[in-house]
């Protein structure tokens, strides 16, 4: 996707520059542990299960995948208004196309929009909860506005019960944790994230202790419930994954979206990630 973050100067997200959310995706630590963590709290609902694993390309070609879907969080959070706008319309044209019956015999479409409010409350669970256990704590009151400001998004996408506090995704979490299950499925997405040369390959011995740290993520009762109560980080790994994620705060790539957002709506490249400024 061509996207051009640093144009035309002025033009408005569907959040602002002054927003939590634009200091959690600049984070890319942050950004790979809470996208594993949505992947692995969606694969627990068994339609969102057969939907993700019979009709995208994580089974063969897991990179391409994650940097598609990498890009779009990118374009939800800081491109143009019009153009996230005008490619979650192309995404809710896709998602009309997908539907099929799970193993089970359960009927499901990608376009249900229990569905959708399920995917939406994983996908900010996931990077909500990763920046504020991984790179910098978010008191309550700055995690309820990260929910609160995907709202308006989620109901682009279709979502539109998503959750948009802590204590709605609470009370979302309850009432869907009947529905998950394990499944063999996760541990095949596990196996295949660990493996995927989704980092450089100077970084790429660090990528299974993120998604050690992803599935530490996971609500206790559930990592249970799902097998992975021992997949999770040791005592020794907490604290160097906070290190990285916290290092990866303050690395400034001028290239990147969150920096060009930043150029668009008068700010210096380097705002978001000044000690001084948001953070």
């Amino acid at each position: 996707m061509e996207i051009d973050f640093a144009h035309p100067r002025g033009a408005v997200a569907l959040t602002g520059p002054d927003s939590v959310s634009w200091r959690i995706f600049k984070n890319p630590v942050g950004l790979f542990i809470g996208g594993v963590t949505a992947v692995l709290l969606e694969l627990a609902e068994p339609r969102v299960r057969a939907g993700v694993w019979d009709h995208t390309s994580f089974r063969t070609d897991p990179v391409t995948r994650l940097r598609r879907t990498g890009m779009a969080a990118m374009v939800t959070v800081y491109a143009p208004r019009e153009t996230a706008e005008a490619m979650i319309a192309g995404v809710n044209r896709r998602h009309a196309r997908v539907t099929g019956v799970t193993d089970c015999g359960q009927p499901y479409a990608a376009d249900d929009t229990d569905l959708l409010d399920w995917v939406q409350a994983t996908a900010s669970f996931g990077f909500i909860h990763a920046y504020h256990a991984y790179v910098r704590a978010l008191t309550s009151p700055e995690r309820d506005q990260a929910w609160s400001e995907a709202a308006p998004a989620a109901r682009l996408y279709g979502a539109h019960n998503a959750p948009s506090s802590e204590a709605e995704w609470r009370a979302v979490l309850a009432g869907m944790s009947p529905r998950l299950e394990a499944s063999p499925v996760i541990r095949e997405f596990l196996q295949i994230i660990r493996n995927a040369p989704a980092f450089p390959s100077v970084a790429r011995a660090i990528q299974p202790m993120l998604v050690r740290a992803a599935v530490d993520l996971v609500p206790e009762d559930l990592r249970m419930k799902l097998g992975l109560q021992h997949d999770g980080l040791s005592a020794w790994e907490r604290p160097v994954v906070r290190g990285m994620g916290r290092a990866a705060d303050s690395l400034v790539l001028e290239s990147m979206p969150a920096a060009r957002a930043s150029v668009r709506m008068g700010r210096p490249p380097d705002w978001l990630y000044r000690a001084a400024g948001p953070n």
